[in-house]
């Protein structure tokens, strides 16, 4: 899997780097089939936003949520773009 992250208005450290790869990695479980992630941060006045597409074989996912802190943000992002891969699963199950 192929992971670009990056940040507007908002300086990208290890710290934030690491929280993103490890939350992205983890949706690798729900599909083996994710081959490019791209994941923006970026920070509006007092909103701290993170947003991502997920692309796998049949479809894009994207996903956004915002917060007053990052790290929350990307928990959010990573919830969204859970139930969504399990749900787009289910669907190609089904048929």
């Amino acid at each position: 899997m192929q992971l670009t992250i990056s940040g507007h208005h908002l300086d990208l450290t290890d710290a934030l780097n690491h929280h993103v790869t490890s939350k992205v990695t983890k949706l690798a479980k729900h599909n083996d089939s994710i081959t490019n992630a791209h994941v923006i941060l970026s920070v509006e006045k007092l909103v701290q936003k993170a947003e991502a597409t997920i692309h796998i074989s049949g479809a894009d996912l994207f996903a956004e949520a915002e917060s007053e802190d990052m790290y929350a943000a990307i928990d959010d992002l990573a919830g969204k773009l859970d139930r969504q891969l399990i749900k787009h699963k289910e669907k190609h199950r089904d048929h």
